[in-house]
């Protein structure tokens, strides 16, 4: 510490008064609620503060004048300021009682008022939940609800479209607020579960759809299933494993806009053989012959 008397800024024969008038003006000035964010402003507050606790120990104070000590001696008292008391009780910064040298400042009187309203107007906490929901629920919209640990439910909309790790904000639902504020918002994390045979590709869905090799050959008109219901598909003659098809606006709905349903046909063979279907195409000689792995040669 330097000399504390040139750190205040009054002479050695400054009274008990003086010392605190000094240190009060500086304090003011250099507090760092006043200085937010200023470290240089930190610094020099902490060493008021510390000078002002030096000169206003007198027994310090006379053997400092004597020569007894300096304020690099072993003797020197271990000074700590308000933010190296953080976790510890019964510190002077800990409650607005430390203020009480400033009581008659008019500065600090307001930055009290301040933060007193500031902590009745102080908002609630959020609260998190992790809703899952079915794949259809998530394309189509639904309401859910979530029952909270310490009784009553949350009522949750689900909006057609939603994503997977969407986070839905419901207003006034989280934490009260410690005193006269608005309570915090509950955040909801939405999960969603696969299908079991649809997926998703932004506003699309997608569909494997197995056919039969007569259906795909001839063409036909098949049930397929859609997020919104079974519909008629048209399967066109002389179909391929690997074709898609599109059913317009089948798919997520978004606004005012839905997307597509993208079928891909599989054709499947029959699960048990078949004597005359093997028959009948050990017999068949295409009238043209065709090679479908060509465009590999």
């Amino acid at each position: 510490m330097k000399d504390p008397y040139e750190t205040l800024g009054v002479q050695r024969t400054a009274s008990p008064e003086e010392i605190k008038k000094a240190y009060l003006r500086l304090a003011k000035k250099l507090h760092p609620d006043l200085n937010p964010g200023d470290k240089q402003a930190e610094e020099k507050f902490k060493e008021v503060s510390s000078a002002n606790d030096f000169l206003s120990d007198s027994e310090k104070r006379r053997r400092y004048d004597a020569g007894e000590i300096d304020t690099t001696g072993a003797e020197r008292p271990q000074h700590r300021y308000y933010r190296d008391y953080a976790d510890a009780s019964g510190h002077p910064y800990e409650s607005q009682a430390a203020y009480a040298d400033f009581a008659d400042n008019e500065i600090f009187a307001e930055l009290l008022r301040r933060r007193a309203q500031e902590a009745r107007r102080a908002r609630g906490v959020d609260l998190h939940y992790r809703l899952e929901i079915d794949f259809l629920d998530a394309v189509n919209g639904a309401q859910k609800e979530i029952v909270l640990p310490h009784g009553g439910a949350l009522h949750v909309a689900i909006p057609a479209g939603i994503d997977d790790g969407q986070i839905l904000r419901l207003r006034g639902k989280g934490g009260p607020s410690p005193g006269e504020g608005e309570a915090g918002d509950a955040l909801i994390e939405i999960s969603v579960r696969p299908h079991p045979f649809f997926s998703r590709e932004g506003d699309d869905i997608r569909l494997d759809l197995p056919v039969t090799i007569v259906e795909a050959a001839l063409g036909a008109e098949v049930k397929a299933p859609t997020p919104s219901g079974d519909v008629l598909l048209k399967i066109p003659k002389g179909s391929n494993a690997g074709m898609i098809l599109r059913l317009k606006g089948k798919g997520v709905a978004r606004g005012d806009r839905r997307g597509d349903e993208l079928v891909k046909l599989k054709v499947m063979m029959p699960t048990h053989p078949d004597p005359e279907l093997d028959a009948f195409l050990s017999s068949w000689k295409p009238s043209t012959p065709y090679n479908p792995r060509r465009d590999m040669e």
